[in-house]
């Protein structure tokens, strides 16, 4: 990440999903303030982003995941809960198009100081406001824990809430993707959705190289793959700290559920999963 502004990585995911509103008409996800929000060097690249079709199934993947979290938020509120947490917020836009601010949802946004920073002047550059709904909890995680900054923002510790968790599980270790999701276990009740990939021997040849290399990438820009999960791992780990209702789509799952026909030639099995994972009533 350089200084003051976000990682390439969460770049990249806004370029995506503000390409999906043009180029798919928000089909899959609809988000109006995806193109606003965008620095002027991303925006800049966005048609040579967008003819690029091998990254079409990464930009419909990340669409899906965001109506798939943003779906469940929908669901936690319709049962009482009234916090959210966007764990490596990005450039992630929930928190401006809150529609349920009037109910009382408060929306938590968790990232680096340098990265919030960077959003509170693309905010302002778009000419949007801060809604009150909106809380930004800057965490450095080298010097304090989420439970602490979480607390210090004035996110309740007694109450149920949800925790969209996206983009970000495959950059961290195995222990600090337990330690989060034991968190999260700890509350009342808990809510989460995130992402996670398959190791890469997990992969047909034809499709290993290909991935493998965009892993390569990412580390060379300072971004490595550290924590990716076997299905069967991941779900373990949840059901051990209390995590009983859980839904993973595999790549399959999620063509066949938001895709529709902007599915097709899309490589299908061994891949990216979304996964929705609940304690208690949540």
């Amino acid at each position: 990440m350089r200084d003051g502004q976000p990682s390439q990585t969460a770049r990249r995911a806004a370029a995506y999903r503000a390409i999906h509103q043009t180029l798919e008409g928000g089909s899959i996800f609809r988000d109006q303030f995806a193109l606003r929000i965008l620095d002027e060097e991303t925006a800049a690249a966005l048609n040579e982003i967008a003819t690029d079709d091998s990254v079409r199934p990464m930009r419909l993947f990340i669409a899906a995941r965001s109506r798939f979290s943003e779906e469940t938020i929908a669901s936690c509120v319709a049962n009482g809960v009234r916090q959210v947490v966007v764990l490596g917020a990005g450039l992630d836009t929930f928190s401006l198009r809150n529609p349920f601010a009037a109910l009382g949802l408060r929306v938590f946004e968790v990232d680096h100081p340098a990265t919030q920073t960077w959003k509170r002047d693309r905010i302002r550059a778009a000419g949007l406001s801060e809604p009150p709904s909106l809380v930004f909890a800057p965490i450095d995680f080298e010097r304090e824990s989420l439970a602490t900054g979480l607390a210090r923002a004035g996110f309740n510790l007694d109450a149920p809430a949800f925790f969209q968790w996206l983009g970000v599980v495959p950059y961290l270790t195995k222990d600090a993707v337990s330690s989060t999701i034991k968190f999260m276990s700890d509350l009342p009740e808990a809510a989460a959705v995130f992402d996670y990939a398959e190791p890469f021997q997990n992969y047909p040849a034809e499709r290993r190289a290909s991935i493998m290399a965009t892993a390569e990438r990412a580390a060379a820009r300072g971004e490595p793959w550290l924590g990716l999960f076997e299905p069967a791992e991941l779900h373990g780990l949840l059901r051990g700290v209390g995590f009983g209702a859980i839904e993973d789509l595999g790549a399959s799952e999620i063509a066949k559920r938001f895709y529709g026909a902007l599915g097709r030639d899309i490589a299908l099995g061994p891949g990216p999963h979304i996964v929705r994972a609940a304690t208690g009533g949540a």
